[in-house]
């Protein structure tokens, strides 16, 4: 077996998961105003140890900055984002969460803690985290700005 089948069908069963994530996401959180892309958003502000940009949080999240730009709009007007000056560039504002943002990412994140909990009650922790090693070590093979084949997948914690 060629090593591109195996990854083939990682590669499809990731996007299967991804859709799948999505729409879980939705139901967990419809209830709060949010949806699985704004829940995205936040979390990329909230895990952020710095305010950030439209683009710095499309970056971050492996989304386009026009799809984040119409979160963030869409979001400010809901009252759960807000636009602040930013010193290092004139245009690009820097977004920040309101203290209803805060609340919502707040309560989705305790949401998402139960039902993490059980999504994962059956696998065991190494082959979790064996899974997350695989995929972080294609994110970064596939990153734009990576110019070498990743090696030891232990070291590229440096780059989740």
């Amino acid at each position: 077996m060629s090593r591109a089948e195996p990854i083939t069908a990682l590669i499809l069963e990731t996007f299967r998961l991804n859709g799948a994530l999505l729409s879980a996401g939705d139901r967990l959180v419809g209830h709060l105003g949010l949806t699985s892309a704004r829940w995205q958003v936040l979390g990329a502000i909230a895990y952020a140890p710095q305010a950030l940009a439209i683009a710095h949080i499309a970056r971050n999240m492996g989304l386009t900055r026009q799809a984040v730009r119409r979160l963030v709009n869409e979001m400010v007007a809901d009252g759960l984002l807000r636009l602040a000056a930013n010193p290092h560039h004139r245009r690009a504002r820097l977004v920040l969460m309101t203290k209803a943002g805060r609340a919502a990412y707040a309560a989705a994140m305790a949401l998402q803690t139960p039902w993490a909990e059980a999504l994962g009650q059956d696998l065991p922790p190494a082959e979790i985290d064996a899974a997350r090693r695989v995929l972080l070590a294609m994110r970064v093979h596939l990153s734009p700005d990576n110019d070498t084949t990743p090696g030891d997948p232990d070291a590229l914690d440096e780059h989740a």
